[in-house]
């Protein structure tokens, strides 16, 4: 008996360009602006604002290669990303 896979939809209570705080985790109490929301994975890319230098530095970096875009490659930073719970919408 052949089953059938329902695409279930999601819905969140922050979307795209609100203004969010984190409520738990490594940058509770910070105010973020949200970039994206990743549904598959339920979680949401920041663009965190206003961060002590302390904190600049725990922001997520990557390892890029060498590429024609990047001759030199290196380190880049990266967006953080935290689970869709860990934020709560900023009334402005």
């Amino acid at each position: 008996m052949a089953t059938k896979t329902t695409v279930e939809k999601k819905n969140y209570h922050v979307k795209k360009g609100d203004a969010v705080e984190v409520i738990t985790g490594v940058w509770k109490q910070e105010k973020a602006k949200v970039l994206a929301v990743i549904k598959k994975t339920d979680r949401v890319v920041l663009e965190l604002t206003g961060l002590s230098p302390e904190k600049q530095k725990k922001l997520g970096r990557r390892t890029v290669k060498k590429t024609p875009e990047n001759p030199k490659g290196g380190l880049v930073e990266r967006s953080v990303s935290v689970h869709v719970s860990n934020v709560k919408l900023v009334s402005e």
